[in-house]
């Protein structure tokens, strides 16, 4: 795989995650999140290439649907995924939130709570 500077900053999480390939469904944990790609291990096997549907649950009760994200790499059962079809509403709240948490963020910080990123999704 060459390498590359992904585009968005990713910020460490923890949240659970119910995902479909074709008539499958999968469980596991986002570990982290940028505005267009997600790390998570489940226990649904996902292929390089697979295109994949996903509902993350927030900790704050509230969920972010993905309609489309085709697997980019897999390493036994985690999974680089990125997004190819989110709502617009979804995506615009994911980036100001994302921002807020890049300006709220001190440098000794040792990493954000999913609430930093996405709260009052």
């Amino acid at each position: 795989m060459p390498f590359s500077i992904r585009p968005f900053r990713r910020f460490p999480v923890s949240c659970p995650v119910t995902y479909h390939a074709g008539l499958f469904e999968g469980y596991g944990t986002v570990w982290n999140l940028s505005l267009n790609g997600w790390r998570l291990s489940g226990d649904l096997p996902l292929r390089v290439g697979e295109t994949c549907s996903m509902t993350v649950n927030l900790p704050n009760q509230q969920h972010v649907f993905v309609a489309g994200a085709i697997v980019r790499w897999a390493r036994g059962q985690e999974y680089g995924v990125e997004s190819l079809v989110v709502e617009k509403h979804t995506h615009v709240r994911l980036e100001r939130q994302g921002q807020h948490a890049t300006q709220k963020r001190k440098p000794s910080a040792p990493c954000l709570s999913l609430g930093d990123v996405v709260e009052n999704v």
